[in-house]
């Protein structure tokens, strides 16, 4: 089969955080697909299809991308940041997996982005300096419960904690839970980082103590970040820096 796969990640939004290794690839494509948002960054030209997609249908959009390579075309899925947290690369792999079996033949190639997480973490200082993790806090694809589990076991082995999907207008009560959970847990004024939009021209960054933190500080469009028992900041004109040291102990 001539036709190829690639996953792609765009970055958190500017066009400089795209990698040149993603641009090459976008410049070589006959097909661009992806959820509506991410494939309007995608700019129009001559022999390139796009197609547009709901953000809730990612296997029947992997699949789509599957079937356009078998035919030959040199196919891109875009997704925001790094297609491999939480976005399209699992789910195509995913679809590959449950496919036909020559799927598995295809030339099918994974690039790596600039996640949201690390532009946050980036414009307020080194957040994530020292061990961390990711939470995706929509419960769409997982139970309340389990999300709630690994914030507890999070917390227990203070780890800086980076969670995407915080608050949306479908579910603006679980992101009320969580700042309730960690205030309990926690029981300190760690730094919480709020940083909205990052890279693009509606950037605001905000660095709020755990007990002063609101649920409607946040959106869909803003990566949570919550530092450590470590976790320190440097006060200055403006945005202070926040750093977790790099030592433990």
């Amino acid at each position: 089969m001539s036709g190829s796969v690639v996953i792609a990640g765009l970055g958190p939004g500017a066009e400089a955080l795209v990698t040149p290794e993603v641009l090459a690839a976008l410049d070589d494509a006959t097909d661009v697909v992806g959820y509506i948002p991410y494939v309007a960054r995608v700019a129009e030209r001559p022999g390139l299809v796009k197609h547009a997609s709901d953000n809730r249908v990612e296997l029947d959009r992997a699949r789509q991308a599957l079937e356009l390579a078998e035919d030959g075309r040199r196919v891109v899925v875009v997704s925001s940041g790094d297609p491999g947290v939480f976005a399209m690369a699992s789910a195509l792999f995913e679809a590959v997996e449950a496919g036909p079996r020559h799927w598995r033949d295809l030339d099918i190639r994974v690039l790596p982005g600039i996640t949201a997480m690390l532009a946050a973490a980036a414009r307020a200082g080194a957040p994530l300096g020292h061990d961390f993790c990711a939470i995706n806090l929509s419960d769409n694809l997982k139970p309340w419960e389990l999300i709630e589990k690994r914030l507890r076991l999070a917390v227990e082995a203070d780890f800086a904690m980076a969670f995407y999907n915080p608050r949306s207008k479908a579910r603006p009560e679980g992101f009320a839970r969580v700042l309730s959970l960690l205030t309990e847990t926690c029981g300190d004024a760690r730094p919480v980082i709020f940083a909205r939009a990052v890279s693009t021209p509606e950037e605001e960054i905000r660095v709020v103590p755990l007990p002063e933190c609101r649920p409607e500080m946040a959106d869909m469009r803003t990566m949570v970040i919550v530092g450590s028992s470590a976790t320190r900041i440097i006060t200055r004109d403006g945005t202070p820096f926040v750093y977790t040291p790099r030592s433990a102990g």
